[in-house]
């Protein structure tokens, strides 16, 4: 029988993108340039969309309410498209206000908004769950650790009780208890 082919997401979401993030705070950036050749060289056909609004100035890539801007990018891949909305924002990860916007503003917003379509089509999906390594991966590690060791003697059951509070918070006191495990579910001596 032969195997099932990957799909696009599976594909994807498989690649290890760690060696090409950035730290910025607290947040996990992708490289757009990286993420848009990772996905050329695994389906040449895909594309990009950078959606426009006409102005009496002629068309504009960003949307405005008046007050902030955001930008909207579409990514088609074997005739799936993932459009993706983002705020224009500065390097505080605020909303940059329309009267303040500049040209450098909207393409950052636009390269982010990308990476993040592209992270709908699986590519670096991870990073936005909070999660360090690609699902494959992840699940690999996972299998290959030992399993830890048990704590106590076997039926042994813990639990903990609030016996008091302090400036640090709850005094909790540990409650052990032995458990009947010689049948469990009916198959006896499990």
């Amino acid at each position: 029988m032969a195997e099932k082919a990957k799909s696009v997401f599976e594909t994807l979401n498989a690649i290890n993108v760690n060696d090409k993030t950035e730290k910025k705070g607290n947040l996990t950036y992708l490289s757009w340039a990286f993420a848009w050749g990772e996905i050329k060289k695994a389906y040449p056909d895909a594309t990009y969309t950078i959606y426009e609004r006409e102005t009496q100035h002629g068309p504009v890539n960003y949307f405005t309410d008046g007050m902030t801007c955001w930008v909207k990018t579409g990514m088609t891949i074997n005739g799936l498209e993932h459009i993706e909305m983002l705020p224009v924002m500065d390097f505080n990860n605020r909303s940059v206000q329309l009267a303040k916007l500049t040209s450098t503003d909207v393409n950052k917003a636009i390269q982010r908004s990308l990476t993040k379509a592209a992270a709908r089509h699986g590519l670096g999906l991870y990073i936005y769950a909070g999660e360090d390594l690609p699902e494959e991966e992840a699940q690999a590690k996972k299998a290959s650790e030992p399993l830890p060791e048990p704590i106590g003697e076997p039926g042994a059951v813990s639990s903990y009780k609030v016996v008091g509070v302090d400036s640090n918070g709850p005094i909790m006191e540990k409650v052990s208890k032995k458990a009947d495990v010689s049948t469990v579910d009916g198959v006896p001596g499990w």
